[in-house]
């Protein structure tokens, strides 16, 4: 019994012996991991350094830059709406407008408090005229017709604004009432742009770091969603001097240029923006990179081809297939595979 669990023992010694000594590459063969004192067999790169603008990817929605939500000066029931979402519309073209019963009545109020101020200063003047009245009772019945005055006008002009027109050709994009509805003043009505006059931006959000990179008039090259495969070229219109408390971003609107198709308001849209700022870049395989956290990171070079050297970095960008760095670029090659058995002074074999 005794000789039977030494046995037991011994055989398990050797099974986890064996099990350290190897494990399974992705493919699901075995490999040896080598021992800390025998070399690591390595690939390596020779970083090659470029000079260029650096290429910003962001997205976002396309829209105008003379998109506008209409509303009444004044508030009221809404007598009609003569648009559809989507309709085509021209400048002076009326949208909307309210029941104008109870705003002509203030109107007529007004008119008839003007009418009454005046009738009181004519007779105030003469009675001032004639010595009975005082100077003070004179100055007070024409400051009342004044205020009057005002009134009247101020009803007259918020009655010109009890119906909503087309500042200019475009789209409606979108309807927020119904004939009806009782609205307050300024609540939104229609939502219109000027699409009509082929002015698009497409306005995306990008990080403090991308903002400060980008200047006004760097040009980009933007794709719709919408028509897969087709581009048009655009410039960085305006950068926003705040970013978006909600997320943090801060905002790029770009102007489209030679656009060959029909776009509309709300389309997904992406951007290469092309940064003005000349640098030296350079990029490595994304397996190369190890710990990254952030922005920063490492590699492994090597200086003398037999020994790896922990080397930290600062990732700049990532495109889907490499990792761009804007460290500067090692006197060395770059270890790009085998990376994950190394640590500083590993002794390494290149493979060719």
């Amino acid at each position: 019994m005794k000789t039977i669990r030494t046995f037991q023992v011994i055989t398990g010694i050797v099974l986890v012996g064996i099990t350290m000594q190897a494990c399974t590459d992705g493919k699901g063969a075995n490999t040896t991991i080598p021992k800390t004192t025998d070399p690591v067999y390595v690939k390596v790169m020779t970083p090659r350094v470029t000079q260029g603008s650096t290429v910003i990817k962001t997205s976002g929605q396309v829209t105008t830059e003379d998109e506008t939500t209409l509303g009444f000066k004044t508030g009221g029931v809404v007598s009609s709406i003569t648009v559809k979402e989507g309709d085509h519309i021209h400048k002076g073209q009326r949208l909307a407008s309210l029941d104008l019963t109870e705003i002509n009545a203030g109107v007529a109020q007004t008119r008839h408090a003007l009418e009454k101020a005046k009738r009181d200063l004519q007779r105030v003047s003469n009675l001032y005229h004639d010595s009975v009245a005082t100077l003070e009772q004179w100055q007070n019945a024409q400051t009342a017709v004044d205020v009057a005055n005002e009134q009247y006008h101020a009803a007259v002009f918020n009655r010109s604004y009890s119906e909503i027109t087309a500042a200019h050709d475009g789209y409606v994009l979108q309807k927020f009432v119904n004939p009806g509805q009782v609205l307050g003043v300024g609540d939104p009505v229609l939502k219109v742009n000027g699409g009509a006059k082929g002015q698009w931006i497409l306005k995306v959000g990008v990080s403090d770091k991308q903002w400060a990179a980008i200047s006004l008039r760097d040009k980009a090259t933007v794709s719709i969603d919408a028509f897969p495969g087709k581009t048009c070229e655009a410039f960085v219109l305006r950068k926003s001097e705040t970013s978006d408390p909600r997320t943090g971003a801060f905002t790029i609107e770009l102007q489209l240029v030679h656009e060959n198709i029909r776009l509309a308001s709300g389309m997904f849209g992406s951007a290469d923006i092309h940064a003005g700022t000349v640098r030296q870049a350079w990029a490595v395989p994304y397996e190369a990179v190890l710990d990254a956290d952030g922005n920063s990171g490492f590699l492994f070079i090597t200086r003398d081809d037999k020994t790896a050297e922990k080397y930290p970095v600062t990732i700049d960008t990532f495109d889907g297939d490499s990792i761009h760095l804007s460290t500067a670029a090692p006197q060395g090659a770059v270890i790009i595979s085998g990376s994950a058995y190394l640590t500083d002074k590993t002794p390494i074999i290149i493979r060719k």
